[in-house]
Order: structure tokens, then C-alpha cells, then sequence
């Protein structure tokens, strides 16, 4: 799927998601939030995409983060520097 704004899946209450949210929006990441709980379809992609039904899943064209800290989507993006420009970060010492 080609998606032009990153895809989040979420589920209420979760600290996880809370966190995710919250870098992204610190980072200036336009992000369509997706609630797994109250939407049977967005919970059927997200396993689709990830092979699990855990919170956070971060979906951007074909790079997928299943079930993240915001530590390990920092490690993960550190594996992909063009997927770091699409999205707009800079430097991980600017993430802080």
C-alpha cells in the first residue's frame, strides 16, 4: 500500500500509543490514527501488515513497526535513513 501520511494503530489506554503519539506530534509527524478496538477493519489490517494484534503499529508505505517503545521505532528508523527523510526527522540527537 502506498500511503501518503504514516498510519498509527492504536488502542485506547495504552501508554505505548500515548508515547508514540507524542513523539510524533513533538516531531511535527502528520500521522492518521487508526483505533483497533473500535474499528474491526483497522484491526484487521494492522495484523494483515504486521502478523500480530499489539499496540503500537506504525505503517508507511512498506515499512511496518509492529508493537514499539518509542526507543525501539528510533532503533528501526536508524536502520532505514530514507525512510527518516520521507518522514521528516533530523538527526536523533534533535529527538530529545
Amino acid at each position: 500500500m502506498n500511503n501518503n501520511v504514516p498510519i498509527l494503530y492504536i488502542k485506547p489506554g495504552c501508554p505505548w500509543c500515548r508515547e508514540a503519539t507524542t513523539f510524533f506530534s513533538q516531531h511535527g509527524v502528520e500521522l492518521d490514527i487508526r483505533d483497533v478496538s473500535s474499528n474491526k477493519q483497522n484491526m484487521q489490517r494492522m495484523i494483515e501488515i504486521s502478523g500480530q494484534s499489539l499496540t503500537p503499529t506504525f505503517e508507511f508505505n512498506e515499512f511496518v513497526v509492529a508493537d514499539f517503545s518509542v526507543q525501539e521505532f528510533i532503533d528501526e528508523l536508524e536502520q532505514v535513513p530514507e525512510m527518516k527523510k520521507q518522514l521528516g526527522l533530523g538527526a536523533v540527537e534533535d529527538w530529545n
